[in-house]
């Protein structure tokens, strides 16, 4: 097998974590996200407005014996009503779920950029280090001095607090 590159491998690990969560999802998820999926689509508000157009239609315009829910229409209020309700539930069903994928993907985010943040910290020592072994200079730049210590993640959230305006 081929080596792979960096970029390769990542976009490989994000797909199989995508699939996982595609196939870990239940019957129900499943249906949740194809109803919510189709629901947005313009061939769906196109059988939709036909259908309640046709009805309307035939309620006001055809025979009187034919009409099975004249005005106001209420069979036609009830279906739509019911229709909104469960067409609601699957949404938020489908958002809650991409909520929770979403949150697991920020978590793992921030877990990637601590990491990355501990190893250029080590990596900036190591530099300092070498530099001071083969005696080179490498002055009093306070912020590479500042770099190469160890964030300190409270004191950047506390900070953060004191200064994000807040919505209060």
């Amino acid at each position: 097998m081929r080596d792979q590159s960096t970029t390769q491998r990542n976009i490989q690990t994000i797909c199989d974590m995508e699939q996982e969560a595609l196939n870990s999802r239940s019957h129900a998820d499943r249906v949740g996200d194809a109803i919510a999926t189709h629901a947005g689509k313009l061939w769906f508000i196109t059988v939709h407005a036909l259908f309640y157009g046709f009805w309307m239609l035939a309620n006001t315009l055809g025979p009187t014996e034919d009409r099975f829910d004249p005005f106001p229409f209420s069979m036609m209020t009830l279906i739509v009503a019911l229709e909104a309700i469960f067409l609601s539930l699957f949404i938020l069903m489908s958002q809650t779920r991409s909520s929770i994928l979403a949150e697991r993907r920020n978590h793992l985010e921030l877990q990637i950029n601590l990491l990355s943040e501990d190893e250029n910290t080590k990596m900036l020592q190591m530099l300092q280090a070498l530099c001071k072994h083969h005696g080179l200079s490498i002055g009093r730049d306070p912020e590479i001095a500042a770099m190469a210590e160890r964030t300190e993640l409270h004191e950047v959230l506390e900070e953060l607090r004191n200064n994000l305006p807040s919505d209060e």
